[in-house]
């Protein structure tokens, strides 16, 4: 069971996102080196949200607690979903 983090972009945070991106972005490699985070990206074009796929709850509820997207206002809301790859 993998579960799938998703973020819906709150009014304005696009422009606040891109201030903060380079750590964001930092914490998403890290996050994948490390073998907790398969997969991410934005959702939408432009951008409305962001998802990634973590390999179990912990490590999603690891990455949100300092992920610097939500400490600066750019998401208004979060959702983990436990979701079962059926072709993994």
């Amino acid at each position: 069971m993998k579960i799938v983090l998703i973020y819906e972009l709150a009014p304005g945070g696009l422009g606040k996102a891109l201030a903060c991106y380079d750590a964001y972005r930092a914490r998403l490699e890290a996050f994948h080196e490390q073998g907790l985070l398969l997969m991410a990206g934005p959702l939408g074009m432009p951008p409305e949200g962001a998802m990634g796929i973590f390999t179990h709850r912990e490590a999603a509820e690891d990455f949100m607690k300092e992920d610097p997207l939500i400490l600066n206002g750019v998401v208004s809301k979060t959702r983990l979903l436990e979701w079962n790859d059926i072709l993994g």
